[in-house]
């Protein structure tokens, strides 16, 4: 899908984010949205995600799939989640900030309103670098990989596979298993560095 946000409203989540991130760390304020230039495509409701890193090294990612919010609150919320509620980190303390980085991964919608995700008849339809996968395990289990992940990591499609078992806590070639359904996502991921994916 191409990218349906203009690098204006790129720029002004990103601004959204770094104010929430900064504020909440801060002095746990959270910004209001409507302070910021939103256009009808930042108050659509979309889900996203919110990646920081520290120096290049990962230190908290959270998001939304489902659409239950406008992209700009999800972006908003998740800026704050992923720095305080990513249970693999420490919050983010206050000295860290100016080494922190964001990048947001704002996704595109799916087949069913309000969800992402299309389901995957075989594999030979997952694109490394256009689709994230989600696993939705019989088992109440799941795990979610976004797209930029098997492009970092440089994985081929068997990895990405592997990977998005491992993170769904089963084993491998689960997603092969019919109780389990596999599902691929878009998403326009831009950050503050001006890397675009």
């Amino acid at each position: 899908m191409s990218d349906y946000l203009s690098e204006a409203e790129t720029r002004t989540l990103l601004r959204i984010a770094r104010d929430s991130l900064e504020g909440y760390v801060r002095e746990g304020r959270r910004v209001d949205v409507e302070d910021y230039p939103l256009t009808a495509p930042l108050r659509e409701p979309h889900g996203a995600f919110v990646t920081l890193r520290s120096h290049g090294a990962l230190r908290g990612c959270i998001g939304y799939t489902k659409s239950l919010e406008s992209l700009a609150l999800a972006v908003r919320d998740n800026a704050i989640n992923a720095a305080t509620r990513d249970p693999r980190f420490e919050p983010v303390k206050v000295e860290e900030l100016p080494g922190v980085s964001i990048e947001i991964s704002a996704l595109c919608p799916g087949e069913e309103p309000g969800s992402p995700f299309i389901q995957v008849n075989h594999v030979s339809e997952i694109v490394i670098g256009r689709d994230g996968l989600y696993l939705d395990c019989a088992t109440g289990r799941g795990g979610l990989l976004l797209p930029q992940v098997p492009v970092e990591q440089q994985w081929d499609l068997d990895q990405y596979l592997e990977g998005i078992c491992r993170k769904a806590g089963v084993p491998e070639g689960a997603w092969r298993d019919p109780g389990n359904r596999l599902y691929r996502f878009s998403a326009q991921v831009f950050s503050e560095t001006g890397e675009h994916a």
